[in-house]
C-alpha cells in the first residue's frame, strides 16, 4: 500500500483536530360545477411556486461540499446559487429571483426533532413551497439502540406539518426520502482515505468498523437500513394524508450514486455533483403533474 500523500494527511489531520458535532451528516378548478357528493376534490398541485424555504440538516446545508467541515450553502440541491447545481429554486423560479425568493433554514445536524423550529422560522417568510429533507442523523448514531425511536421520528414530523399547516394552510411541501445509508457504506470503503475520516465518527451506526463483515457488524447495518427504510414509510404515510404535501417516492433513497456524487473530504455527505442530482430529482417531483 502507498503512504498517504501529504493531502491525505492534511486532511485527516484537519478532521481529527475539529470536534464532528454531528453523528452523520448531523391548478386550481375552472368554471365546473360543484360535486353534488360530500368529499372535497384535492387542490391542484402548482409545479411554479413563486417563493421555497427549506428545512432540514447538513445535506441542505451543502456540508462539506466545498471546503472541509464547512456548510456551502450555495451548492445547497434546494437553495443553492452555484450553476454547477442548478438548485431546485434556481429550475424553479429562476436565478434572479431564487436569490431574493429563497430561504435556507436547514442545520447541520439536525434530527427530526428539530424540525418543527426550523419550519416556524420558514413560515414567517410565507414560502409557497417548503422542501424538507431530514433523517439521516436519526439513523447515524453512536450505536443502534440510540438511533431515534420510529414512533418519536412519526410524532416530530407530524408536530412539524401541523406547525406548517396552522400558519400556512396552502403551503405545498416536497419531501425527499432519507438516503440509502448501506449503499453509502459499500461506496465509500472502497477509498482507503474515506475509511480513515469515518473512524473519527461519522455514523458509526453504519460506517463503524467499515472493514468488518461477520454476522454482528452485518446485523448492525442491517439494522440501521432497516430503520431508514421505516423512516421513509413514516415519510409516505405521513405526506400522503396532507393533499398539499408530495414524497418523493423513495426517490433519494433509490439513487443508485457513486463515489462522483459523494464529498471527498468526509465520503458522507454528497459532493457538489451529488447535490446537483438531489436537485434534478425534486424537481422532477416538484414539476411532476398528477396529484
Amino acid at each position: 500500500m502507498r503512504k498517504p500523500s501529504h493531502r491525505s494527511r492534511t486532511v485527516l489531520a484537519v478532521m481529527a483536530a475539529a470536534v464532528l458535532g454531528v453523528a452523520g451528516c448531523d391548478a386550481v378548478g375552472g368554471d365546473e360545477a360543484a360535486p353534488t357528493h360530500s368529499a372535497k376534490r384535492a387542490p391542484a398541485w402548482d409545479v411554479s411556486p413563486s417563493s421555497v424555504a427549506a428545512v432540514g440538516d447538513s445535506i441542505t446545508r451543502g456540508f462539506d461540499a466545498c471546503t472541509v467541515l464547512s456548510d456551502c450553502p450555495e451548492v445547497s440541491w434546494a437553495t443553492g446559487s452555484s450553476t454547477e447545481v442548478d438548485s431546485l429554486a434556481v429550475r424553479l423560479l429562476g436565478r434572479t429571483k431564487a436569490a431574493e425568493r429563497s430561504w435556507n433554514y436547514a442545520v447541520t445536524g439536525a434530527r427530526m426533532a428539530d424540525l418543527p423550529g426550523q419550519v416556524t422560522r420558514a413560515v414567517a417568510r410565507k414560502p409557497q413551497l417548503v422542501t424538507v429533507m431530514v433523517g439521516a442523523n436519526d439513523a447515524c448514531r453512536v450505536s443502534t439502540a440510540a438511533m431515534t425511536p420510529v414512533a418519536d421520528f412519526r410524532s416530530d414530523f407530524e408536530d412539524a406539518l401541523a406547525t406548517l399547516r396552522k400558519a400556512l394552510p396552502k403551503t405545498q411541501v416536497y419531501v425527499a426520502s432519507v438516503p440509502n445509508l448501506k449503499r453509502l457504506w459499500s461506496q465509500g470503503r472502497t477509498n482507503a482515505l474515506g475509511k480513515q475520516v469515518w473512524k473519527l465518527g461519522i455514523c458509526p451506526s453504519m460506517l463503524g468498523d467499515a472493514d468488518a463483515l461477520d454476522s454482528a457488524a452485518t446485523l448492525r447495518r442491517n439494522t440501521v437500513q432497516k430503520r431508514v427504510e421505516e423512516y421513509n414509510q413514516v415519510l409516505r404515510e405521513e405526506c400522503g394524508k396532507d393533499r398539499r404535501c408530495r414524497f418523493d417516492g423513495g426517490a433519494v433513497y433509490a439513487y443508485r450514486f457513486g463515489t462522483a456524487q459523494l464529498s471527498h473530504w468526509d465520503w458522507f455527505h454528497p459532493s457538489v455533483n451529488g447535490q446537483a442530482r438531489l436537485a434534478e430529482i425534486a424537481y422532477r417531483t416538484v414539476t411532476a403533474r398528477h396529484s
